[in-house]
């Protein structure tokens, strides 16, 4: 048998990459599947199931504009339900409901596995390598401040990602963002509105493209926090075996 294929640990607590720190940490199963709920993909994303959660993203983004989803659900919250059933494209919608239900589920069956994948890396010491240096990119565990991510991606979704080195979250969502303000016309209604003009500010606007930013902003704000606060204590543990290896002796005795 090959000695090198016992070289990565069975159980991987995290991995470390140029592109992005991912590792695996308890999470409640009912947030992430409530992040699906509210745009299939970020339950997903936030696992760091970076294949999933994009091509979820693209269904929603397709399927939602084709079948006017936006609209009807805009009408709807304003009671008029006539229009919301004459605007919404029926060929598009019925192809909705099977996708997103699979999307909500598929990301709370696997919070529950990773879970259990986390408790059995934790009771194994998996090892983690804290830094990666690379052609393209320099990627190093250390101490990142959880308000001041809350702060970046507050002031623009996607750069508390990059704070974190979560490099594909981080692009995917500040490239997503600055396209929908664009189709929204976001920057002209805030525009309008800073001026006093509210009625061209409501005219400018496009309900379709705006009603996909709240998700996205809470999303940003929401996942960036938590990265940071997990990546700190996987930094602590690191840091922690690694000092009991090379300086703990075997007969030490831990205080009760």
């Amino acid at each position: 048998m090959n000695p090198s294929c016992h070289k990565e640990p069975r159980y991987p607590k995290g991995h470390t990459s140029a592109l992005s720190i991912n590792l695996v940490h308890l999470r409640n199963p009912w947030v992430i599947a409530f992040w699906s709920a509210i745009f299939p993909g970020f339950g997903h994303i936030s696992l760091g199931s970076y294949i999933h959660g994009f091509l979820l993203i693209l269904w929603e983004l397709l399927i939602n504009i084709k079948a006017n989803l936006n609209y009807a659900i805009l009408y709807s919250f304003t009671g008029r339900y006539d229009n919301a059933i004459k605007v919404v494209d029926n060929n598009w919608l019925l192809l909705y409901a099977p996708v997103y239900l699979w999307a909500i589920w598929s990301s709370y069956r696997q919070t529950v596995d990773l879970n259990k994948l986390s408790i059995l890396a934790d009771r194994s010491r998996s090892p983690v390598s804290p830094v990666i240096i690379s052609t393209l990119e320099i990627c190093f565990f250390d101490k990142r401040t959880p308000w001041l991510t809350l702060c970046w991606s507050l002031l623009m979704p996607g750069i508390g990602h990059l704070y974190t080195h979560r490099l594909p979250t981080g692009f995917l969502v500040l490239a997503w963002w600055i396209g929908i303000c664009y189709f929204s016309h976001l920057p002209q209604a805030i525009q309008f509105t800073a001026i006093g003009e509210f009625n061209n500010a409501i005219t400018v606007v496009d309900p379709q493209w705006l009603m996909f930013l709240p998700s996205i902003y809470g999303f940003s704000v929401y996942d960036s926090y938590v990265n940071t606060v997990e990546y700190n204590r996987l930094y602590d543990k690191e840091q922690s075996r690694y000092l009991e290896d090379k300086f703990q002796e075997d007969t030490f005795e831990m205080p009760v």
